[in-house]
């Protein structure tokens, strides 16, 4: 009874097994119409360098790489002889039939039975699919941010333009990614790219791809991270806070242009209460809570980054900026201030910049900053209840939003001095 499958032959660079000179064995995978496929070595090694990943063959014109290519002629003719005459005779043909006759074996002969089951490896865009599907699911429990899971999005998007530009191609085998994939997709982000990214920006992208050939590891879809030595941190950007008599001009500063008024009132609100944009977007009157025998308000909310509580007490400016906004539309929904979506919002902040003589670029995140750098060095609070403030895990991220200045230890120093020396500068007898 005469089949109807198919035969589909894949020669591909076992790079993971090269040796110390580059040279990899190439493999051939026999597969059958979903059949569990298998895989037989031609015994021949070709340098990680000279391999054609789009035409399965060795690169040069050398006679070492003539042989290896007439050796995948030739058994690509044998397996597929083998699979007409195998077609001929069974209805059901599975690859590791071919595979026997390959060898010179009985086809129906289980010598070559595979100890395991096969496990289908997904390709890399594939894999970036599960992990972000996976992320999704943890969104869709309230459990990660939906602001994160735009920028796996984003970093999906980067990957295929990468391999598109780069590789001509729209997708790539885990097996083929090495090292030099990360320096190359680096260095296309920061300087090939048309919208090139700050290198901050670009590590970010190379450390959640690091995450995601993790995510493929610990599938055993690959044995080990390719990239796992590329180094991502020790670089985060220094943003420096505004000063606060750039803040107290952005405040005064008459606007009479509502939508621009309406802006520099919501980055005021961020600067005296360090929320983030898509916390400050969505806060709600009943984020409002009385605090304390006196009642004091204060602002309480979930980040919805880490889901770690922001407790901020309601300063007096901010006080003002509520009873501003009453009566407004945005009340009718809830919220407590008017807040434009993000690009709006970043666009405005250019225009507010300019109104108000500051010589930098005004941002969302440049608030969040400021606000730490207020708190720990004006207000004079510490560095555990700024972190507290802010809904950090540590302190250790806190450290990198606010720097202790000249002024609050000179402070400190005011204060406590006469409490170690005497008039005369000679110490005093104290407990401690």
């Amino acid at each position: 009874m005469k089949s109807n499958q198919n035969l589909s032959l894949l020669f591909w660079h076992r790079k993971s097994k090269a040796d110390k000179k580059g040279f990899a064995p190439i493999i051939c995978r026999i597969s059958i119409d979903g059949e569990a496929p298998e895989e037989i070595s031609i015994r021949r090694k070709a340098n990680i360098n000279c391999w054609d990943l789009e035409n399965k063959k060795v690169l040069g014109t050398n006679e070492e790489a003539k042989q290896t290519n007439f050796k995948i002629l030739e058994i690509t003719v044998d397996l597929n002889r083998h699979f007409i005459l195998l077609r001929a005779q069974f209805e059901n043909v599975k690859p590791l039939m071919v595979k026997n006759l390959y060898h010179g074996l009985s086809a129906l002969d289980n010598k070559f039975t595979p100890t395991k089951e096969f496990k289908h490896i997904p390709t890399l865009l594939q894999v970036v699919d599960k992990h972000i599907a996976n992320f999704e699911a943890m969104v869709n429990k309230g459990i990660r941010s939906n602001e994160t899971l735009k920028q796996w999005n984003a970093t999906r998007k980067k990957i295929k333009e990468f391999l598109i530009t780069k590789f001509d191609c729209i997708d790539c085998n885990l097996a083929d990614i090495e090292y030099s994939f990360a320096t190359s997709f680096y260095n296309y982000l920061i300087v090939e790219r048309k919208n090139n990214l700050s290198e901050a920006t670009a590590k970010k992208q190379i450390k959640n791809l690091k995450e995601i050939l993790t995510f493929a590891e610990t599938n055993t879809w690959i044995s080990k991270n390719p990239i796992l030595k590329f180094k991502c941190g020790s670089d985060e950007t220094d943003i420096p806070p505004l000063e606060y008599h750039e803040v107290e001009r952005i405040w005064s500063k008459e606007i009479t242009v509502t939508s621009i008024d309406e802006v520099r009132d919501a980055f005021i609100f961020q600067c005296f209460t360090g929320f983030a944009f898509q916390d400050v977007y969505a806060l709600a009157t009943e984020n409002i809570v009385r605090i304390g025998i006196k009642g004091e308000r204060w602002l309480i909310k979930d980040r919805g980054k880490t889901g770690v509580s922001e407790m901020v007490p309601i300063l007096p400016i901010i006080e003002t900026l509520l009873d501003k906004y009453k009566s407004h539309a945005c009340r009718e929904n809830g919220l407590l201030i008017p807040v434009n979506n993000n690009a709006k919002y970043n666009f405005y902040l250019k225009e507010l910049a300019v109104i108000c003589g500051i010589k930098r670029e005004l941002n969302t995140h440049l608030a969040r900053h400021t606000f730490a750098d207020l708190m720990l060095n004006v207000f004079g609070f510490s560095l555990e209840e700024v972190s507290k403030m802010l809904g950090h895990k540590t302190v250790r991220t806190t450290q990198r939003y606010a720097k202790v200045r000249k002024n609050k230890i000179s402070k400190t120093l005011a204060r406590v001095k006469g409490i170690v020396f005497d008039k005369d500068g000679k110490l005093r007898k104290i407990s401690i």
